[in-house]
């Protein structure tokens, strides 16, 4: 917290919850309260903020977590086909985790990657103008590793 400005350490929230889900694997509620205790301020004040961002969950995520944008520029270049082909070959649907708990799938609204769709992020790394063949073989990739 030493890098935020004095008065202003709860600007460090956002980060230090996704660091910490990354850590522990999701939010816990023993998360919200180190959180709170650590900035110095109410659960209810983390709570509403985990419950506002999308990308911080309640439960475990897969160790790779598969993030497929159907928003417009990818709907119309092929998103939702790629949607529902990670759902067929992976056997879950939105916010779920494969039985060995190796990915987690999520359909998302925007990854920000609109000129090069249709786009999908495992954990922080971007794909771009990704093909069913592309994706299967990302599939395969993240099922070996």
């Amino acid at each position: 917290m030493r890098s935020y400005p004095a008065g202003r350490e709860r600007s460090a929230l956002v980060p230090l919850l996704l660091f910490a889900q990354d850590e522990v694997g999701a939010v816990t509620p023993e998360v919200v309260e180190e959180a709170a205790r650590r900035l110095k301020i109410t659960t209810l004040e983390v709570e509403e903020v985990v419950s506002y961002y999308s990308m911080l969950h309640r439960r475990p995520l897969g160790k790779h977590h598969l993030q497929i944008c159907t928003n417009i520029s990818c709907l119309l270049t092929g998103g939702s086909e790629l949607w529902e082909q990670a759902c067929r070959r992976l056997g879950v649907g939105h916010k779920e985790v494969t039985a060995d708990g190796q990915i987690s799938l999520e359909e998302v609204e925007c990854i920000g990657a609109c000129s090069w769709a249709p786009a999908l992020q495992v954990n922080y790394d971007f794909y771009h103008q990704v093909t069913p063949e592309r994706l299967d073989r990302l599939l395969a990739e993240l099922r070996n590793v």
